[in-house]
């Protein structure tokens, strides 16, 4: 989303700390070795390990039969390791230590995996997008909100941030980064365009805060199900309007293509990164992303058979399936899950019983995370986790939220409906409303505004008072609402509505609410 245009203190504190500090050996060279006792240094009876990849962002090595690698310009950049399957690393919170940079004050260049009891029969993703902490007290928000009601959800073996940690200021990486420790799972973050130095003369630059806290800006990760690939993609242009758009650099493809040339084709692919591939623009303005880049992408993804893309930045929610309109030549629609935001519409709204805002995003879909499962064949399933869901009302589950008038006269005219949000829904979706036990019949996708959202928007217009430090946004189109007629020739009394929604594996999702049909005397 649009940013201010400030310089950070923790961008200044950040470079000060580095050129006061005496730089630590450049990582040119060094060894990967299996770490059987966990104590972070290589012992007897702790050999290294041949064939792991190490690569400073450009160039990518193989490790030799001692575990030994060499031939990079760790002076230049950060150099990490690609974590391959079974094995793990050591954590300083939620971070593996995976990557060390110049400048790392008292860090080899040595790499310690650990093993991994990984290999079961799928790989559990936590996936969070824009946390977009202001203040402390958004922090304590994402902590209480967010990192609660994924610790809830179940256990996962990987996290996901998907950009904008914080709103322009990497002071509060450490306190964000210590609340999502409490999930006691790997973390790994791709940047996003509040997370930019925007005082920095060219996008290299733009990123060194955030680099300083989570190491490349673009670098992979492999599990037995799937091979992550985490990219920065938000382009900065200093001295333009807009200060960024979406793209790729030359040293990215570079990776990127000597790391796919011989990366796993057995296993999803799953690419993450911050700003949509699909142009979100409105009409007559500028292009949100590079058509090139993403064409030059869709190409080398091109001959993978399994890819997901992730991405995140809008603070509403959608699932897009790419084909040869925008540069997708894949066999099979390229699958986009354009993820909702932590913070939803920005941590705004009138708060709950314990002062946490509403953060309802502008499509109406409640604030939270998403779950990713995939299967060892590389099948995967997706689902939305609203951070808060109220218990005692059948109209809002984890799925969908539905709307509907409390009353309407007996024999009117139906022009009436009842709408459902389903937050995970797209143009493929079925979605189907029942009356009373009746007939189960198709509800319409429709775009438009929630009306749930309207009416709070009406709440915060009729309000005297501020209902909170900022309001809900304004209520915009939905890409994922469906209606039904309510039907007013039934007897007059409590009628029950029932909506099921079918995921895409088939897997139904059902939700209910009441209306009721009075007389009226003339």
């Amino acid at each position: 989303m649009p940013s201010f245009h400030r310089s950070w203190p923790g961008m200044v504190l950040a470079a000060a700390v580095a050129a006061a500090a005496p730089l630590a050996q450049a990582c040119d060279a060094g060894r990967v070795f299996a770490d059987r006792d966990a104590d972070g240094r290589q012992g007897a009876g702790e050999p290294g390990l041949a064939g792991v990849r190490v690569s400073d962002g450009v160039r990518i090595v193989e490790t030799d039969a001692q575990g030994r690698y060499r031939g990079l310009s760790g002076g230049d950049a950060p150099v990490f390791v690609v974590k391959p399957a079974g094995h793990t690393l050591p954590r300083d919170g939620a971070l593996p230590a995976f990557w060390r940079a110049p400048g790392m004050q008292g860090v080899d260049c040595d790499f310690a995996l650990l093993p991994a009891d990984d290999a079961g029969a799928g790989l559990d993703v936590l996936v969070f997008s824009d946390p977009q902490t202001t203040s402390a007290a958004e922090v304590g928000y994402y902590d209480r909100a967010i990192v609660t009601a994924a610790a809830r959800s179940g256990p996962a073996r990987l996290g996901l941030t998907l950009g904008d940690v914080t709103n322009d200021d990497p002071s509060l990486y450490p306190a964000i980064n210590a609340a999502t420790a409490r999930l006691h799972t790997p973390w790994l973050h791709v940047p996003g365009n509040h997370d930019l130095d925007f005082d920095a003369r060219d996008d290299h630059g733009s990123t060194a805060s955030w680099r300083a806290a989570y190491g490349p800006d673009t670098y992979a990760w492999e599990e037995p199900q799937a091979t992550f690939l985490m990219l920065d993609n938000v382009i900065y242009r200093a001295g333009q309007r807009p200060a960024y758009i979406g793209g790729l650099r030359e040293d990215q493809f570079a990776f990127i293509g000597r790391y796919l040339a011989s990366a796993p084709r057995d296993r999803l692919l799953v690419v993450a990164a911050h700003i949509p591939w699909f142009d979100t623009a409105d009409a007559g303005r500028p292009a949100t992303v590079r058509g090139d880049d993403r064409a030059r992408l869709f190409a080398v993804l091109r001959d993978f058979p399994q890819v997901l893309l992730l991405t995140g930045h809008r603070h509403t929610q959608q699932q897009v399936f790419h084909d040869a309109a925008n540069g997708w030549q894949g066999a099979t629609p390229l699958h986009e899950y354009n993820v909702g935001a932590a913070s939803g519409a920005f941590w705004s709204g009138a708060p709950d019983a314990d002062g946490i805002p509403d953060a309802t995003m502008a499509d109406g879909t409640p604030n939270g995370f998403a779950r990713l499962h995939i299967a060892g064949d590389g099948r995967y399933r997706l689902a939305w986790q609203p951070a808060r869901v109220p218990v005692d009302d059948p109209a809002l589950t984890p799925a969908m939220a539905l709307h509907a008038p409390k009353v309407l006269r007996q024999g009117a005219y139906p022009a009436w409906g009842v709408y459902a949000n389903v937050y995970m829904g797209h143009a493929g979706t079925r979605v189907e409303y029942r009356i009373d036990d009746g007939d189960w019949q198709p509800m319409q996708r429709v775009l438009r505004a929630d009306p749930r959202l309207v009416l709070e928007n009406a709440r915060d217009d009729l309000s005297e008072t501020l209902r909170g430090r900022d309001r809900s946004p304004e209520a915009e189109p939905s890409q994922h609402l469906w209606r039904g007629a309510l039907a007013t020739g039934l007897a007059p009394g409590m009628h029950r509505v029932e909506v099921r929604a079918f995921d895409d594996a088939g897997a139904p999702q059902q939700a209910s609410i009441d209306y009721r049909l009075d007389m009226f005397e003339d």
